[in-house]
């Protein structure tokens, strides 16, 4: 498979309004919030200061204000493609798109992102430009969704459209696994990569709800082979059912479970003996 098929697996003008469309309506915050405390949390490990940052997919700027209280911070670049996000930061911004990175080799001391990542359809392409425009010994640090990422809906529409449309189309986006991510880190010429996963679970009183935070947050389907109507009536009437059937909890409500994979990397410093 050519990297331009490969890109093609999502479609960038519907991910961008969505993520537009989700500004505009206040966005829902708090998993990407939880994402960027937990990725300023895995920086209070380095000892070393980062003066001029990326922080590519800045969503509602969660990560970039943080990150800008840190000791020594003097540039924070803002990328995103959503114009409506980028108007949540008020440093230096940029409207790009995770695929392409359009800077110079060795622009960036500290490279983050937090749930962007998980939309590029050429991830390894991705890592060769963000490696490529850190500077040597710069840290990569990212988040993204893993592959059982909203495991539960994924199983509740594809059987739902089974039943009431005698076919399935794809409706929530593929996901990396840990071990693929792992490999393609050292793959792409990270010095001491490491990747782990974690799990945030969080519950609704129902599926509809569920999706209109995901609405909320720019994170519906925007897949290049997705059916470009919406979910019948009675389909997601049907998801829900078999949703809250298969698994509710005791108290009525339903999980939803996120796994967010955690990427680390360095560019590598022969200085630094990395």
């Amino acid at each position: 498979m050519t990297s331009a098929e490969t890109i093609e697996l999502f479609d960038r003008r519907a991910w961008r309004l969505h993520r537009e469309r989700a500004a505009r309506s206040g966005c829902v915050d708090f998993l990407h919030a939880e994402v960027a405390e937990r990725l300023v949390d895995r920086l209070e490990d380095v000892s070393r200061q980062f003066h001029v940052v990326l922080d590519l997919g800045v969503h509602n700027g969660a990560l970039s204000r943080a990150l800008a209280r840190r000791p020594g911070m003097e540039w924070v670049v803002a990328a995103d493609p959503s114009l409506g996000f980028l108007a949540c930061h008020d440093g230096i911004r940029l409207a790009a798109n995770p695929d392409l990175v359009p800077f110079r080799d060795g622009s960036f001391e500290l490279i983050v992102s937090a749930l962007a990542l998980h939309w590029v359809g050429d991830l390894p392409g991705a890592l060769v430009q963000l490696r490529r425009v850190l500077k040597p010994g710069g840290l990569f640090l990212a988040a993204m969704f893993g592959g059982s990422t909203l495991v539960e809906l994924r199983t509740v529409l594809l059987e739902a459209e089974l039943i009431e449309e005698a076919g399935a189309s794809p409706r929530v986006s593929p996901a990396a696994d840990l071990a693929d991510v792992a490999a393609l880190l050292l793959r792409t010429g990270f010095a001491m990569p490491v990747a782990d996963a974690e799990k945030i679970t969080v519950t609704y009183p129902n599926a509809l709800a569920l999706m209109r935070d995901l609405r909320g947050m720019g994170e519906t389907n925007a897949l290049a082979v997705r059916r470009r109507t919406p979910l019948r009536r009675q389909t997601l009437a049907r998801a829900a059912a078999l949703y809250a059937e298969r698994f509710s909890r005791p108290d009525g409500r339903i999980p939803a479970t996120f796994e967010i994979l955690c990427l680390t990397g360095w560019a590598p410093d022969a200085r630094r003996g990395r």
